[in-house]
Parts: structure tokens; C-alpha cells; sequence
């Protein structure tokens, strides 16, 4: 068995990261990169996945993988093509997501479909299409993106707060029938991050010093805070931790 600083070692293995054209996507992208990884990048947007490729072409071998999310039978074809023609995917990160606000008695029914289909949809999607060939190999391993959201609540993102609660149950499941194939299934919740996803509250000065009061970090996190935390759940340092949860939220549900 590994000892030491070899249990982080992410030497040879290939990650798929959806939704990593920026955001924390991107981040956690160039985290595993820098931890040995070899990274598959995906999105919609096939302008920002070349840009994304490009701003991580120095670091070794970088793939792209284009497709939707939330279709099904896409995100099967592609994932099925790319390991039948280039090789394993050893790591997934289901990372897409949305945002949607507005007050829960306004809120758009096709929106609250959106954020169903982006935020746990595509998690069922792409696990099981990567699942069903790490079973056959007898490991994987499966990040999930939760959300401070998956333990707390806010005006005007009810339904987003319901799929991130979603995700933390969706792992836990996903935990309890592939844990025994040799996969390890987690998730990472991030607290408030600087992201392009919070652009409208890290530009609003009230938000921000509400945020500072109330975190007791005392300030928003930086995407590469999440590094460490998904370098540890996608390494053999965490082959006995299953269906978790992981906060990493500068402690904002640690206190009142």
C-alpha cells in the first residue's frame, strides 16, 4: 500500500471535468493537471473549450470532449467514442451547473427545469455513462459539485438549494451501489467562491460585507482553494471515504 506523499500521487490517470471551460471547472482542471493528471475537458461551447485547452496546453496533454450535459444519449455516445478510442477515464468530476435567482413565488417553471436538468440530471448522466466503464475495471473514481446551498438556504435560490441537496443525496447513492465495484463516490461543496457564477454578488458591495460578517474565514474563496480538496478525493488517499460530503466553505456552516 502507499505511504505518505504517494497516496496524492495522480501520475497516469485521466480526469473528465464537465462544465470546465472556466469557473471552478477550469480550476480544479489545472489543480489534477499540476497533480500529474492527464485532463478531458468539456462544455457546450466549443470557442471556450479551445481557449480553455489552449490556456493549459503547457502543462502536458490536454483533451476536449464536447458535449451536452444534460443529453442523455449524447453524453453516452461521447463518453462510450472517447474511451473506446483514446482510453479510461479514471476520475470524473460532474461539475456543471447552473444559477437561476428570483423569488420563489415568481420563479419560471422551464427555469426550475433548466436548473433540474444542469445541476442533477447531467450528474446522473455522466456518472453512469463513466461508472458503467469503471465497474468494468474494478476502480473510479466520482466528484460530484455540491454547494454550501446543500446544507443552507437563501431568498431567491429555493430550487437551486433543491438540486444541490439533490447532488449530496445522488452521491450518497451512487456510493452505496458502486462502492462495492471499487469506485469511491463524493462530493465537494463549495462555500462562496469568486467565480463568474457569483459575478453579480462579488460586485455587490452589501453582499460582500454580509459575506465577510458572516463567514468566519472572513472573506470569499478563491477557486484554487478547491484544489487540494479534490486532489485528495480523486487520489488513493481517500479509498475508504465513500458517499461524503466535503465542505469547503471557510467555515460558514460551522457557525451562526
Amino acid at each position: 500500500m502507499k505511504q505518505g506523499p504517494d497516496l496524492f500521487d495522480l501520475s497516469g490517470r485521466r480526469a473528465l471535468i464537465t462544465g470546465s471551460s472556466q469557473g471552478i471547472g477550469l480550476a480544479l482542471a489545472r489543480g489534477l493537471q499540476a497533480a500529474g493528471v492527464e485532463v478531458v475537458l468539456n462544455g457546450r461551447d466549443a470557442a471556450k473549450l479551445a481557449a480553455a485547452a489552449e490556456d493549459l496546453a503547457g502543462g502536458g496533454t490536454v483533451h476536449t470532449l464536447r458535449f451536452d450535459a444534460t443529453d442523455h444519449d449524447g453524453v453516452r455516445a461521447a463518453i462510450d467514442g472517447f474511451e473506446a478510442e483514446t482510453g479510461a477515464i479514471d476520475i470524473l468530476v460532474n461539475n456543471a451547473g447552473m444559477q437561476h435567482r428570483t423569488p420563489l413565488e415568481d420563479f419560471p417553471a422551464d427555469a426550475f427545469e433548466r436548473l433540474l436538468q444542469t445541476n442533477v440530471a447531467s450528474v446522473f448522466h455522466v456518472g453512469q455513462a463513466c461508472a458503467r466503464h469503471m465497474i468494468g475495471r474494478g476502480a473510479g473514481k466520482i466528484i460530484n459539485i455540491a454547494s454550501v446551498q446543500t446544507a443552507l438556504a437563501r431568498p431567491g435560490i429555493a430550487p437551486y438549494t433543491a438540486t444541490k441537496g439533490a447532488v449530496a443525496n445522488l452521491t450518497k447513492g451512487m456510493a452505496t451501489d458502486w462502492a462495492k465495484h471499487g469506485l469511491q463516490c463524493n462530493a465537494i461543496a463549495p462555500g462562496y467562491f469568486d467565480t463568474p457564477l457569483n459575478a453579480a454578488l462579488v460586485g455587490d458591495p452589501e453582499f460582500s460585507a454580509w459575506l465577510a460578517k458572516r463567514t468566519p474565514a472572513g472573506r470569499w474563496g478563491q477557486v484554487d482553494e478547491l484544489v487540494g480538496a479534490a486532489v485528495f478525493l480523486a487520489s488513493d488517499a481517500s479509498s475508504f471515504v465513500n458517499g461524503h460530503t466535503l465542505f469547503v466553505d471557510g467555515g460558514i456552516t460551522a457557525s451562526l
